[in-house]
């Protein structure tokens, strides 16, 4: 059955693509605008432009038919499901799990995780998936499992009503907290990389110390914005890259006089120490304010079990 939708006095003069984003909010403005180009959605059954002002009483008919839009393989992988509902998700992903396929990722991402999990988020951009953590960074990640869901959690990302709370420990002793402001871009010289640049996107991440070590520390980091390995950039930015980070990390970052438990620990650390672990949201339907929390992972308590230890003994 086509959704249909009449243009209240109030509305008379306005363009069809306003009149439709508040007619049929589950769905997003570029979306609507694709569908009111492609005829699925006219008015007074012809089709018009997205601009066309529009007189009380015309009758706006939403005819479009959802259809795949990810075109990933399914795969039977185990998913670790911190919170679900009817209309979205929240997973721990894990260390070493890309999330989205791309060439040399085809198969094994969290993509091909979710689409074997719920079939029908094949019919959501990135099947649903609202943000994205590095390859080689763990914890949540919010996917939403209806398009209405996917709309309105997209909104509070942009407008930073989503909180994002994660667990780092960086190289040097940071002796107080603090916030980085600065905008990241593409690396000049190397494109695989991310730095702060001028011509970048705004960046903004708050830090606090939680535990101080003789040469590293524990901080609760929590971001604003979401730019590629943006809490990366911005410690190695100011001179404390993440223990582990081969790629914004620094040489000779290895406590000297570090006793060969501490170095064994430190070395066998095959990733940045970051750890998405709280994630907290409006529920886009209940608007109930939901709070999901992750463990730290095995490899990084083992990581601050050995920091601990070894200014134990000093």
């Amino acid at each position: 059955m086509p959704c249909l939708h009449y243009v209240t006095a109030a509305q008379q003069g306005d363009r069809v693509d306003q009149i439709a984003a508040l007619a049929f909010p589950e769905y997003s403005r570029a979306r609507l605008q694709a569908w009111i180009l492609s005829a699925d959605l006219q008015v007074d059954g012809v089709s018009v432009k997205p601009k066309a002002r529009l007189k009380a009483g015309q009758c706006l008919q939403l005819n479009a038919q959802l259809s795949a839009v990810v075109e990933a393989q399914a795969q039977s992988i185990d998913l670790s499901v911190r919170f679900e509902d009817e209309h979205l998700l929240v997973i721990d992903k894990p260390v070493g799990m890309v999330v989205h396929p791309a060439p040399g990722h085809a198969q094994g991402t969290l993509v091909n995780a979710l689409l074997h999990y719920h079939p029908s988020l094949n019919h959501l951009p990135r099947a649903g998936i609202i943000h994205r953590i590095d390859k080689d960074t763990s914890g949540l990640l919010m996917v939403a499992k209806t398009l209405q869901a996917h709309t309105q959690l997209v909104k509070q990302l942009q407008l930073k009503e989503v909180q994002r709370v994660y667990d780092a420990v960086a190289v040097g002793a940071i002796i107080a907290g603090g916030c980085v402001d600065a905008p990241i871009g593409r690396h000049p010289t190397q494109r695989i990389k991310m730095a702060v640049n001028a011509h970048g996107k705004p960046a903004r991440t708050h830090y606090r110390v939680s535990e101080r070590f003789t040469q590293f520390t524990r901080l609760t980091v929590t971001l604003e914005t979401g730019r590629t390995h943006q809490i990366r950039v911005h410690m190695a930015h100011i001179g404390y890259p993440l223990v582990g980070d081969a790629t914004y990390g620094r040489k000779g970052w290895l406590p000297k006089g570090g006793d060969a438990d501490l170095l064994a620990v430190l070395h066998g650390l095959h990733r940045q120490a970051l750890h998405a672990t709280q994630l907290s949201f409006t529920h886009p339907v209940s608007a109930k304010w939901i709070e999901v929390h992750s463990p730290l992972p095995d490899d990084l308590q083992q990581l601050l079990i050995g920091l601990r230890a070894y200014d134990a003994v000093r």
